[in-house]
């Protein structure tokens, strides 16, 4: 059965080009992404994981760990590495998981065999550091995913984890947020000083609380 948004995501024991990991003690008490890509020496790819190890800090910034996995071996990501930092202009600085035989693409049902019964698809999995899955993101093989995007989702799920509100279309950090519908008037007066600006009784619009978590 798929991993479903609030589950406890499994631990595993995996090799990796930084040694092996166990999955649980990597993310420790952080945040963590986890990211599938179909294969090595692959164009695509290689421009996903020069895009993250060029966000290292951004991601260490919100206290969140990366790791990569694809079924391939590891001798070959130990090769592929050096073409990402050739083509990249940027050091892999996160450790890729060599998943030959599976297990992790199997626990956290990566390969879909309608689109390829071999390869693992482009799979997001944003977990928080209680191990609860909060996020899930699949692309095809021919599109490379947006990591901007991951980051600001990982804005608004520390937000509105610390505070009690939503984060409304196309939201960025600093931006004005949405005060929950469960919140009462009288409650908000106190929550949100700053005031807020009612659109309809559900709908109610505030600055964005200065204190975030992990920013």
């Amino acid at each position: 059965m798929s991993l479903q948004l609030g589950d406890t995501v499994p631990n595993f024991v995996q090799d990796s080009t930084e040694g092996p990991i166990d999955f649980y003690d990597y993310a420790g008490d952080n945040w963590a992404v986890l990211f599938s890509h179909p294969s090595d020496f692959t164009p695509i790819c290689t421009t996903e994981l020069g895009a993250v190890a060029k966000l290292k800090s951004e991601f260490e910034r919100r206290g969140v760990k990366v790791i990569a996995v694809s079924v391939d071996e590891l001798e070959r990501h130990e090769a592929w590495v050096g073409d990402i930092e050739e083509t990249q202009g940027t050091a892999v600085n996160f450790p890729i998981l060599a998943d030959a035989d599976r297990k992790v693409a199997n626990l956290y049902d990566m390969i879909h065999p309608g689109a390829d019964s071999v390869a693992t698809v482009r799979s997001v999995f944003i977990i928080d550091p209680q191990k609860k899955l909060r996020l899930t993101l699949t692309y095809p093989a021919a599109t490379g995913r947006n990591f901007q995007e991951i980051l600001r989702v990982i804005d608004s799920l520390q937000l509105t984890d610390r505070f009690k509100v939503s984060t409304p279309v196309d939201w960025k950090q600093g931006e004005d947020v949405v005060i929950l519908p469960s919140v009462s008037d009288e409650e908000a007066k106190s929550r949100f000083p700053s005031g807020w600006k009612t659109l309809k009784p559900y709908l109610r619009i505030t600055p964005q609380p200065k204190e975030t978590a992990n920013v």
